[in-house]
């Protein structure tokens, strides 16, 4: 009994790591099946990048890229994109004829047998209109004056609205979504439809009684370019809130024996990174109020930074280190600022920014 108890682990085993050896292959998806680049000049190269991302558990290979026209020029990733990372094709259209195109690239991936298929969707005409100044971020079809919405200062009880301009550069009617709203943002768009060539606003609604807790608050939606669209860094707007901690009940006694924050530098320039994998700056945090300093939050806008507090407490007269840290692999991927923020007890500086600059290499 005992031997066929052993054999019938052994088989159990053997079979599992075969189901993992069988289930572990790379997975392609990119971004979007249908790419919208909206208006193209007639016989002038233009480039556009089919971003993707391997959502398996193993490294995927591009084989072959095709494209369906002549007039496009494709290139790709030669080295395998490891599990979870992203990559992207490259194309360069130039187009022949006036009116509108429809394109496609045939995509053959070690993923499967059967290609994947991605298009790009537009309209050529003789004169493209420069909207980059008023309009810089450039979506296709879509372009908004930012991608980055900030609310700052927020009490609880506040319901403050921000704006999200966002210009139509297409030749049909366009209805913005956005997609992934968390619960405490809403939005309405003013023209419900943009007409094409104009511009709309979108009123993005904060409820600061549904936010998580005091700092920052931070989340990513998605500006939906066309129906079926799906979420990816090129339509990824970010979304900041900052709430406040309340002193209303404080009276003056409290107020004049409170703590106060002062910090040696609100503006750290760092050193160029120089082919280093991460440059670091100390700042210090000196109390020099009548009671103690609580540090309740120290974060980050920027993924490409990372902070460390030798001590969040601070007794009165006395000092602590705060070490900013600049990682060089998130640097140029990463949207937000480099701002570190630090939340306090101290009444006249509840909030406190540290502005945080990389000086390029071989300034």
């Amino acid at each position: 009994m005992k031997r066929h108890f052993i054999v019938f682990f052994l088989l159990l085993a053997a079979s599992s790591l075969f189901c993992s050896m069988v289930m572990a292959q790379p997975r392609f998806v990119p971004d979007t099946d249908i790419k919208r680049v909206g208006e193209v000049a007639f016989q002038t190269p233009r480039q556009f990048g089919l971003g993707f991302t391997n959502k398996g558990d193993k490294p995927l290979h591009i084989k072959s890229v095709k494209a369906s026209c002549g007039c496009i020029n494709v290139s790709f990733p030669l080295t395998s994109i490891a599990p979870g990372s992203r990559g992207e094709i490259s194309l360069t259209f130039d187009a022949k004829l006036l009116g509108s195109f429809y394109k496609e690239v045939e995509v053959m991936t070690d993923a499967s047998d059967t290609p994947a298929f991605i298009a790009i969707q537009g309209t050529v005409v003789t004169e493209v209109q420069d909207y980059s100044d008023e309009f810089p971020i450039d979506l296709g079809n879509v372009r908004l004056m930012t991608n980055i919405v900030e609310f700052e200062d927020v009490n609880r009880g506040d319901r403050p609205t921000a704006e999200l301009r966002v210009l139509n550069t297409d030749r049909t009617a366009y209805r913005p979504e956005l997609m992934h709203l968390p619960p405490y943002l809403s939005a309405k768009c003013e023209p419900e439809d943009i007409p094409a060539g104009k511009a709309g606003t979108i009123h993005l609604m904060l409820d600061s009684e549904k936010l998580n807790g005091l700092g920052l608050n931070q989340t990513s939606i998605y500006l939906s370019r066309y129906l079926g669209d799906k979420i990816g860094e090129a339509n990824e707007i970010l979304v900041s809130a900052i709430l406040l901690p309340s002193f209303a009940d404080m009276d003056e006694e409290a107020l004049a024996n409170a703590p106060e924050l002062s910090v040696s530098e609100s503006s750290v320039e760092m050193q160029p990174l120089s082919g280093k994998k991460e440059v670091s700056h100390k700042v210090l945090l000196t109390n020099t109020g009548k009671s103690d300093l609580h540090i309740q939050q120290v974060q980050v806008f920027n993924k490409a930074l990372s902070v460390r507090i030798a001590d969040s407490t601070i007794r009165p007269g006395k000092s602590t280190k705060l070490k900013i840290s600049v990682a060089a692999r998130y640097l140029r991927k990463s949207k937000g600022r480099l701002r570190v923020m630090l939340i306090t007890d101290a009444p006249r500086q509840a909030k406190q920014y540290i502005n945080v600059d990389v000086k390029n290499d071989g300034s």
